[in-house]
């Protein structure tokens, strides 16, 4: 099973995208896009790599979603 995260363009130099996930900011190559990324679009974020462009909504919701599963998570740690 993959994982790959929503994340935002928040930046990109040459072929390398600065991307922020949940508050996060980390490097991500794209190398394996086939379309045009630009500042502000999301994206989904595997291992290292901007795997494709997602709608904000869908971005948004996922994140959402990310931040409830965390949240859970730290309360049974607690």
């Amino acid at each position: 099973m993959c994982l790959a995260i929503p994340s935002k363009v928040i930046a990109i130099n040459d072929n390398v995208a600065l991307l922020e996930t949940l508050g996060i900011q980390r490097e991500a190559s794209l190398d394996l896009m086939g379309e045009s990324v630009k500042v502000g679009d999301y994206v989904l974020l595997h291992i290292g790599y901007v795997m494709s462009k997602i709608d904000e909504k869908e971005a948004l919701e996922s994140i959402e979603l990310y931040q409830e599963m965390i949240a859970k998570m730290n309360e049974t740690h607690e």
